[in-house]
């Protein structure tokens, strides 16, 4: 399972933050910036600190223990619910909405308040809420979920 984890987590942990790169760019945010926003998760303010690099490269490596966590979780479940190795296309969708849900509904606005869903929408045009939302959902359900329902899948076929 360790083998599956891991690649579950290289996969799905490197497509999503290509994605996170792709989006934040075209919202005029660099990629440095998303890493060290990343870092700002569990480290607060001294993420916003000098050398930039470096809170970077602690932003990737939480970034990449978080999927860690994500796809350890599916596999952990995939063990004891089959239908989610004989259905991933359906259950990799699902997964992703439920961290879409749990990033999104519970930990951003935990973490930063004015980051919950709701008020960092407010007063924008619909469009750009739809868009926003769709490149979350996109990347949840698409680049992390699927792929790792897949690879859970994978293993549950050659058994």
């Amino acid at each position: 399972m360790r083998e599956r984890i891991i690649r579950a987590t290289l996969i799905a942990g490197t497509l999503d933050i290509i994605s996170a790169f792709v989006f934040a760019g075209m919202a005029g945010m660099k990629p440095l910036a998303v890493l060290t926003f990343v870092a700002s998760g569990p480290f607060g303010d001294a993420a916003k600190g000098q050398p930039v690099w470096l809170w970077a490269a602690i932003g990737l490596a939480v970034h990449f223990a978080i999927m860690a966590c994500m796809a350890a979780g599916y596999m952990q479940a995939a063990r004891h619910i089959p239908v989610l190795r004989r259905r991933p296309i359906a259950a990799g969708l699902i997964y992703g909405l439920l961290l879409w849900i749990i990033m999104y509904w519970l930990v951003r606005p935990w973490r930063w308040p004015a980051l919950w869903l709701p008020d960092a929408y407010a007063g924008r045009p619909i469009g750009k809420i739809a868009w926003g939302i769709g490149n979350q959902l996109f990347s949840h359900c698409i680049l992390v979920g699927l792929p790792i329902a897949f690879i859970a899948a994978r293993r549950g076929r050659r058994r």
